[in-house]
């Protein structure tokens, strides 16, 4: 086997253990909206799980290049120059299907829960598009949200300074699930940030094997394998 054939099939690993995660990560405030409220369209911890970025973005969109990875091992078609093509053009759409995870997931946690929002349970908030992403500041990534005592703003209230955010962060280690709110808030930031990880993970797979599938095609597979196929 070639170093080509041997990363293809680490990747092939590697992707089918994101792909499930994400598929999991996803699944998780949907199981939960359903068990709390009987009802899977009802009341969601938030609206941006039903943009499946995990089961659409960062599953289906990468078992192609998955399957193909996979075959390396077996001396199937990944194991020769045409079967590594087809992985580098497959792996395209695994690095934009995680793209799509990734920039849901940011805008997830830029929003927050939807009892975070001052519209309540309103899906006003959950639009996704090219412009809410390119309306994004860094400054606004601060999750006050998460590190605050409530994400529920009182009315009138000013803005909370970058400092009075660093002190509620020490606070936020004693989150858990003694309130409905914090449940919420912890579901909401670990899904959507193991989503985000997971998108950029598969990313970095991804460009590797668009890379490697294109050295695989350009000089060859083993001789050994290659004449066995």
């Amino acid at each position: 086997m070639t170093c080509c054939e041997g990363w293809t099939s680490c990747n092939g690993f590697s992707l089918l253990v994101l792909l499930l995660l994400g598929v999991v990560l996803n699944a998780i405030p949907l199981i939960v909206s359903l068990i709390e409220e009987d009802r899977s369209s009802q009341n969601p911890i938030s609206c941006f799980e039903w943009w499946f970025p995990g089961i659409i973005g960062a599953g289906l969109m990468a078992i192609p290049a998955t399957t193909m990875s996979l075959t390396a091992r077996k001396r199937a078609c990944c194991n020769n120059r045409t079967g590594m093509f087809l992985s580098s053009l497959f792996s395209v759409i695994t690095v934009i299907g995680a793209l799509y995870c990734m920039l849901i997931s940011i805008q997830a946690l830029l929003e927050g829960p939807l009892m975070c929002n001052s519209q309540g349970n309103s899906t006003a908030n959950c639009e996704f598009s090219l412009k809410n992403i390119s309306d994004i500041h860094p400054e606004d990534f601060n999750l006050r949200w998460f590190f605050n005592d409530s994400c529920v703003p009182p009315t009138g209230s000013k803005n909370p300074t970058s400092n009075d955010v660093m002190a509620s962060g020490w606070r936020a280690s004693s989150l858990h699930f003694n309130s409905e709110e914090n449940k919420h808030r912890l579901i909401h930031f670990s899904v959507f940030l193991g989503l985000l990880l997971v998108g950029i993970l598969e990313v970095l797979f991804g460009l590797s094997q668009i890379v490697i599938g294109f050295l695989g095609c350009l000089c060859g597979v083993s001789k050994r394998r290659s004449q066995i196929v």
